[in-house]
C-alpha cells in the first residue's frame, strides 16, 4: 500500500480527518474521494495506488466514522455535503473532480447541487441514483432492508484484531479479493481495546444517513447536477449476489437527467471490490485522470 498523509480540517463542531495521497506533480490536479455508509477514507486505497502519482487523492472519513467519529451531529447527507466543501474550502481546492462510492456517490451530487461553485466533474461509483422508498416501512426498517448486515456488525464487539479481520474475510464480497489494502480499511474502522473492540461508526450517524437517503433532495439532486455526470455501475451486489443494485432495466426507467450511465466492464465485480479489488480500482483510477484533463 502507498504512503499517505493523514490531515484534518475545520469544519462545523470540529474538525474532519482525511488522506492524502499526494500527486508526484504537485502541479498536478486533485480529485476528493467520498466513503460509502460504514466504510472509511481507506476503502480509496487501491485506486489511490492505481493513480500511481498522476493526480492528489484527498479520502475523508466523513463525519461519524474512523477518524471523524468524534464529530457531533448533526448528521445526514446534507451535513456532509457541508464538510466536503468546507474541506475543498480549507485546502484552497476550487472545481475539484469529485467522486463517491456507494453512500458517498450520493453526498457528492448533492454538494455539486448545493455548493455548485466548489466542484467539477462527478464520478459516482456503485451509487447516487436512488429510487423511491416502499411506504410501508418504517425508518428503521428501511435502513435494515438497504444495509442490515452492515448495521448489525456495528453493534457487535470482537475479541481482537484477528476476529475482525475474519469477520470480514468471510464476507462474500471479498471472497477472493482480499488484499493488504483492503484489511487496512477495514482495520481502520475498529475502535476501543481488547477484547471488545467495536467499529467506529456512530450508530446515529449511520441511521441519520441510511434513512436520509430516501429523502427527496437526495433522490432528485442527480436531476439537477450543475456538472457533468457518470455512474459506474457494478454487476453484482453487496453480498456478491447477481442482482447489482442497479441493471440496465431499472437505470432506462429512472430519470438520470444528464448524467451518463456505464457498466464496469467485468462482469464478476461487486459493489465493494468495484472499489476495493485490482480491477475495478484501476478502472476507476483511469476514469478520474480522464476527468482531471
Amino acid at each position: 500500500m502507498i504512503a499517505y498523509e493523514e490531515i484534518k480540517v475545520p469544519v462545523s463542531g470540529g474538525e474532519l480527518a482525511a488522506l492524502r495521497w499526494p500527486a508526484t506533480d504537485p502541479q498536478a490536479p486533485t480529485v476528493v474521494a467520498l466513503h460509502g455508509i460504514t466504510a472509511n477514507a481507506l476503502s480509496w486505497a487501491a485506486v489511490a495506488r492505481q493513480l500511481a502519482g498522476r493526480v492528489t487523492l484527498i479520502a475523508p472519513d466523513l463525519r461519524g466514522r474512523a477518524g471523524s467519529s468524534g464529530l457531533p451531529g448533526p448528521y445526514g447527507i446534507a451535513a456532509h455535503t457541508d464538510d466536503v466543501a468546507a474541506l475543498t474550502e480549507a485546502l484552497g481546492l476550487e472545481r475539484v473532480v469529485l467522486a463517491g462510492h456507494s453512500m458517498g456517490a450520493f453526498v457528492a451530487a448533492l454538494a455539486a447541487v448545493r455548493h455548485p461553485d466548489r466542484f467539477g466533474p462527478l464520478l459516482l461509483v456503485d451509487g447516487g441514483i436512488g429510487f423511491p422508498a416502499p411506504t410501508h416501512l418504517t425508518p428503521d426498517e428501511l435502513l435494515t432492508a438497504v444495509i442490515g448486515p452492515a448495521m448489525d456488525r456495528l453493534s457487535m464487539t470482537f475479541t481482537d484484531r484477528a476476529a475482525y479481520r475474519a469477520f470480514w474475510r468471510a464476507h462474500p464480497a471479498f471472497a477472493g479479493a482480499w488484499s493488504d489494502e483492503v484489511d487496512a480499511y477495514i482495520q481502520r474502522d475498529l475502535t476501543g481495546e481488547e477484547p471488545a473492540l467495536r467499529s467506529s461508526c456512530r450508530i446515529e450517524a449511520i441511521r441519520a444517513d441510511g434513512v436520509g437517503l430516501f429523502g427527496e433532495e437526495v433522490l432528485t439532486a442527480v436531476r439537477k447536477l450543475p456538472v457533468g455526470a457518470t455512474l459506474l455501475w457494478a454487476a453484482r451486489g453487496l453480498m456478491d449476489e447477481e442482482q447489482g443494485l442497479y441493471d440496465e432495466d431499472r437505470l432506462a426507467a429512472a430519470d438520470l437527467g444528464g448524467t451518463r450511465v456505464e457498466p464496469v466492464p467485468m462482469k464478476d465485480v461487486n459493489h465493494y471490490t468495484v472499489l476495493t479489488g485490482e480491477r475495478g480500482g484501476r478502472e476507476i483510477a483511469g476514469r478520474l485522470v480522464a476527468l482531471t484533463h
